[in-house]
């Protein structure tokens, strides 16, 4: 079995530009599907992906890891976050061909399963108190368990005790109105500094979250371990961490207790479980980062019912998001918070190319401008720019 062909396939998914990966064979009818969605550089990755084309056309697909050494030890130069997506939605559809050419799903070649369902949280909003309370009650009345938002807005190096008391207001009427039956996720989206972390996760603490997201950006393990140190929720982060080398220093420095790679950007299911496993050997979690689309969802699962760290996953909720569910042509569904074993082979899902041929992106300046500096950049009051 050889690859013939790698390709890149842009659409618009409502709430961002998809990335999905194409893998053909000259095996008739076997392909294989990935996902490498980044924001805001979708032209870059698909570029991208069609420089690591001619790496591994003519090679056997099956051979998984192999491929993977290629691209990741390619021309040099190691990968950053545009060759590491591109890698990963490669790597995914590498998965799906093996796990299609076998007539098994993905996690049965990773060892099979070990939980009966994967755990699954979405999103709330935070806005006004009443408007954030209600939006949280509804994604608790559809059957969803565990729900998470970013309840501060862009924060200064210093914040005065209004924005604070604001924020931890909002997580107390939360927390009243959905009960202790449900577990609420902070994420802090690495906006605060060290100190002000530590201020808004004991204001919150009281109200029993779940873990706390990014109290700081990942870059500097040594902050973040100074943070979590300081409080007794759990911390989680690696969203914005690249391959097993990446989380090294977080786990060394017990920066945090839960791993959140990105099956988009971290490396593929190969790295991701690579990394949940290592995390294991410091008694960390595995919670895979995941905002992106049906494909990346499937991959994740993946993983996920083959993990035994495992503890829930991120997903963007289908009801919000039907342009994107309209990509795939059976998504996998989700039962009162949870999924169950996929039992169709490779990674469970198909993409629509018709679906996607119908909605392609919108690659214009004000478009791109739209929905990356209006959505991710932020500005202090002085008009300086904030982490978002």
């Amino acid at each position: 079995m050889k690859i013939t062909t790698v390709k890149p396939i842009l659409a618009d998914g409502g709430h961002r530009v998809f990335v999905f990966v194409k893998v053909e064979t000259d095996q008739p009818g076997l392909i294989g599907w990935g996902e490498a969605s980044l924001e805001g550089k979708p032209r870059a990755v698909a570029g991208c992906i069609e420089d690591f084309e001619p790496m591994i056309v003519g090679e056997d697909p099956r051979r998984v890891e192999f491929l993977w050494q290629i691209m990741y030890r390619s021309a040099f130069w190691r990968q950053g976050v545009i060759g590491l997506s591109a890698i990963s939605g490669i790597d995914q559809a590498l998965w799906d061909i093996k796990g299609k050419d076998l007539g098994r799903p993905v996690y049965e070649l990773l060892g099979g399963p070990v939980r009966d369902k994967v755990r699954m949280y979405t999103h709330y909003a935070t806005s006004t108190l009443d408007a954030t309370v209600q939006d949280a009650v509804s994604k608790v009345e559809k059957g969803w368990t565990a729900i998470k938002t970013v309840p501060m807005p862009p924060t200064n190096m210093v914040d005065g005790p209004e924005i604070v008391k604001q924020t931890a207001d909002k997580v107390r009427a939360v927390r009243q109105a959905v009960g202790d039956g449900i577990d609420i996720l902070l994420d802090f989206h690495g906006r605060v500094t060290p100190q002000m972390a530590i201020l808004y996760g004991k204001a919150v603490e009281p109200y029993h979250p779940y873990f706390i997201e990014e109290p700081v950006q990942a870059e500097n393990p040594a902050a973040m371990a100074q943070v979590t140190h300081q409080l007794t929720t759990p911390i989680a982060t690696g969203e914005r961490l690249f391959t097993r080398w990446g989380f090294r220093e977080i786990l060394e420095t017990g920066a945090a207790s839960l791993l959140q790679p990105d099956c988009c950007h971290a490396g593929g299911i190969s790295e991701v479980r690579k990394i949940g496993t290592m995390s294991e050997v410091y008694y960390a979690g595995l919670a895979p980062h995941n905002p992106y689309g049906p494909v990346s969802t499937a991959a994740c699962i993946q993983v996920d019912f083959a993990a035994p760290n495992f503890v829930i996953q991120e997903m963007v909720d289908p009801d919000i998001a039907p342009e994107a569910m309209s990509l795939v042509k059976e998504p996998l569904p989700v039962v009162d918070g949870y999924i169950y074993p996929p039992t169709k082979p490779g990674i469970g899902v198909e993409v629509d190319e018709a679906a996607c041929a119908r909605r392609p992106p919108d690659l214009s300046v004000s478009r791109v401008r739209q929905m990356v500096l209006d959505v991710y950049q932020a500005h202090h009051k002085d008009g300086g720019i904030a982490d978002s």
